[in-house]
């Protein structure tokens, strides 16, 4: 395969990614309106594929969005994490949304490439209150 069908094939298969994407798991209204987003591209050479491969392929994301055949793959790591969550119960569940979610007293450190990601929340709780009487 010379250079420039390498080239090519590449880029058709991530335009084809990039839709997939944009209309997964779509309800059946938005997948139309992405459809016709998609066709305006095609029809206006901002695709990098030729027309007719790129009508073809917005066509058959639309049809498969509304059948539910497509995923995102975000929702299945966000499910994936709510999961990993409900085995705790009470404030540890909270907490751990809370970093999943990325909440502002919730830190991230550590990489995948590096062998894993830790995520820690802080949550600062006052001293109980001393007594009168342990004050004196």
């Amino acid at each position: 395969m010379n250079t420039k069908h390498f080239f090519l094939s590449r880029v058709c298969a991530a335009t084809l990614f990039i839709a997939a994407s944009a209309f997964a798991a779509a309800p059946p209204a938005e997948a139309q309106t992405r459809y016709e987003q998609e066709r305006a591209r095609c029809m206006g050479g901002q695709s990098g594929q030729a027309q007719e491969t790129c009508l073809k392929e917005a066509g058959a994301a639309r049809d498969a969005s509304k059948k539910g055949q497509l995923s995102d793959g975000e929702g299945k790591l966000k499910k994936n994490a709510n999961d990993r969550c409900d085995a705790l119960t009470g404030d540890e569940r909270r907490d751990c949304i809370a970093r999943i979610k990325g909440a502002v007293n919730s830190s991230e450190t550590g990489s995948v490439k590096g062998g894993g990601i830790i995520r820690e929340t802080r949550t600062i709780e006052p001293a109980p209150a001393a007594s009168a009487a342990s004050a004196r």
